[in-house]
């Protein structure tokens, strides 16, 4: 059974300017910004995966979020955060989740967070204790799938 067909937008593939209005206002809006905003638009509903810098979320991140305004309504989004220290990202939730909560989005308590990045996985990406990570991830992913489709559990 799929329960899901998850696609990886990476903000670099976009080349977003430097945010000076948002996307429905622009005359000449850039086709990376059109075919992002398209993608948040059609999906059932997104997990942003981010990194913590000083508190908060990467520039770039933040730009994209603020890019779009009818796209993040009622859209159901979650988070997945890490960091190198022991708060695993809890102010970038806290900064996503505001400002998503102001372009009406839905966002999903119960956040994925990664504290101690580097030592939590290897150099290939395996988790130092997979049980325990997969235990973690799947009780996200059903959280995150059961807000989208009560159905899909």
């Amino acid at each position: 059974m799929n329960l899901a067909e998850p696609e990886i937008l990476d903000l670099l593939k976009y080349d977003f300017p430097l945010f000076n209005e948002r996307l429905k206002y622009q005359e000449s809006p850039s086709s990376g910004a059109l075919e992002f905003a398209e993608k948040i638009r059609s999906s059932d509903g997104v997990i942003i995966i981010s990194p913590e810098y000083n508190g908060g979320v990467p520039a770039s991140l933040k730009n994209a979020v603020d890019l779009l305004i009818d796209e993040w309504n009622r859209k159901p989004v979650a988070f997945v955060t890490v960091s190198d220290g022991n708060f695993a990202g809890t102010q970038a939730i806290i900064s996503l989740q505001f400002s998503l909560w102001k372009l009406g989005a839905e966002t999903i308590p119960g956040p994925l967070r990664i504290a101690n990045i580097i030592s939590s996985f290897n150099d290939s990406g395996i988790p130092s204790e997979k049980p325990a990570m997969d235990k973690r991830a799947s009780a996200f992913v059903r959280n995150f799938l059961r807000r989208i489709d009560p159905m899909k559990q």
